[in-house]
């Protein structure tokens, strides 16, 4: 016979109740705790008078019969001791030398047949079975006539009180609390339901009424949310969005009237920003145009002296070398500076399907041929890559990209051009990486990593600028990813 498993007891977690967050709720909910306080406090307290109330008639009852019950049990047939003058359920009992001789209740039924003393029997009288608890409490009860409170085995919860009789016996009558205790019951039940009904009602209008009283509030968050939306970053804003509710007598009126005061503030802001952005811009195009042509005359001439067929001292010609150099830096930073400004005023770019692949192959095969100390390699999918775009400025990113990595790193690093079906491109080195404290900066204008990286040639610090540009300009996202070793920049276009 198989031994039966004993069942493993399962642990309840009771789950916490999460209180209300709102204010609405909150406020509601506060409201209804105080009822639920005040309803309790005047539900106790009522039904404690009550019972004093009550407790008090049967004390005078019990001080107006005195000792006659209890007398009449030993002589039931002398005058002027007929039960019928005492209140059904009157407990008697007389004690005489801390013996008990007689215990009877008026108009009551006896619980049993067996009778532990003698007792007085009659039409009106039943005798009452004492037990020697009951027996005990009877004979610590103090003759003085003050009622107390006891409880009999055979009966329930009496008030009783003592007295002496003329034999010097103890004589007990006793009236019973239970009606006391089912009237404050009845009471008790009653006054719940009145109070439930009471909360239900307070609930239900205190939630109409907060909720109207907090309608001036809604439309102040709503008119927050609709501020916050707005793309405050990009452009010029009609910050029109106002508070309607904007009484000084009332709190939310107040917070209306500041968030009014507020939203003037930032749309003065955001106004003044965008005419400065304006100006830069047009500032920069106009800039940019100007040094176009004195650039180019400045690179022609010293290039044409360079050709000059006399001799030219080795000073001469390597300051006219150096003139031709930098001119074309400087024709480089005027172009990448008018570039920047076209995007930043929203000029739109040639849009027209573009083979994202092909790009690829010419961009590492120009880079192989600048850097060939670097290890280039290509990650490509079988099948071309088509996307939407402006040709041009897609092979700009691709060959900045390449640039930055060819320019920051030493010879003998791998360079991996990855290209996905989806058109996600990405450039990883497994160079010295980008400090953290420069990472967030990579892509701001003239930003250079010098002090981290080693530099060979000369940077304008807009090659990253410039793929930021043209990507947001397709609608894409561009990423950094940089650790010690292992860099790699991210172009997803069409992404936003």
């Amino acid at each position: 016979m198989s031994r039966p498993v004993p069942r493993v007891p399962v642990l309840r977690v009771p789950v916490p109740r999460v209180p209300p967050r709102t204010l609405r709720a909150r406020l509601v909910a506060g409201v209804l705790v105080l009822l639920v306080l005040i309803c309790a406090g005047v539900g106790l307290a009522t039904c404690e008078a009550l019972r004093h109330f009550l407790v008090d008639r049967l004390d005078q009852q019990l001080s107006a019969a005195g000792g006659r019950y209890a007398a009449s049990l030993e002589h039931p047939g002398q005058s002027g001791h007929d039960t019928r003058a005492q209140s059904p359920g009157t407990f008697g009992a007389r004690l005489v030398d801390g013996g008990l001789t007689h215990a009877a209740v008026v108009g009551g039924v006896p619980p049993g047949d067996d009778d532990p003393v003698p007792l007085t029997r009659n039409s009106a009288d039943a005798a009452v079975p004492l037990d020697a608890a009951d027996l005990g409490a009877l004979r610590a009860l103090p003759a003085d006539g003050h009622p107390r409170d006891l409880d009999l085995s055979a009966l329930g919860h009496y008030r009783v009180a003592a007295v002496t009789g003329y034999d010097h016996d103890t004589l007990v009558t006793g009236l019973p609390l239970h009606p006391v205790d089912e009237t404050v019951r009845h009471l008790l039940l009653i006054e719940l339901v009145v109070f439930a009904a009471a909360l239900t009602a307070a609930a239900a209008a205190g939630t109409l009424a907060v909720r109207l009283a907090l309608r001036p509030l809604d439309r102040v968050v709503a008119t927050a949310e609709r501020v916050s939306a707005l793309p405050l970053a990009n452009g010029a804003v009609d910050l029109a969005e106002r508070v309607p509710d904007d009484d000084p007598r009332t709190e939310v009126g107040r917070v209306g009237t500041a968030l009014n005061r507020l939203l003037g503030h930032v749309a003065d802001a955001l106004t003044r920003r965008q005419n400065v952005e304006e100006r830069l811009r047009a500032f920069a195009a106009d800039a940019s145009h100007e040094l176009r042509n004195p650039v180019a005359t400045v690179r022609g001439h010293a290039e044409l002296a360079l050709r000059h067929p006399g001799p030219v001292p080795a000073p001469v010609r390597h300051s006219l070398e150096r003139i031709s150099a930098e001119s074309r830096r400087m024709g480089a930073i005027v172009e990448d500076l008018l570039l920047l400004a076209r995007l930043d005023a929203g000029r739109p770019l040639a849009v027209q399907d573009t083979d994202l692949t092909r790009i690829v192959l010419d961009c590492t095969a120009d880079a192989k041929a600048a850097a060939p100390g670097h290890r280039w390699l290509l990650e490509l999918p079988v099948e071309p890559v088509t996307v939407p775009g402006d040709p041009h400025r897609l092979a700009q990113v691709v060959t900045n990209l390449l640039a930055n990595a060819r320019t920051h790193t030493p010879d003998g690093t791998t360079v991996t051009l990855g290209l996905a079906p989806d058109g996600r491109l990405t450039v990883t080195d497994d160079g010295p990486g980008i400090p953290a404290e420069l990472a967030p900066h990579v892509f701001d204008r003239f930003t250079r990593g010098d002090r981290a990286r080693s530099r060979r040639t000369g940077s304008t610090g807009l090659g990253l600028a410039i793929v930021q540009a043209v990507v947001h300009a397709h609608h894409g996202t561009v990423t950094l990813d940089s650790t010690p070793g292992r860099t790699t920049f991210t172009v997803i276009l069409g992404a936003k």
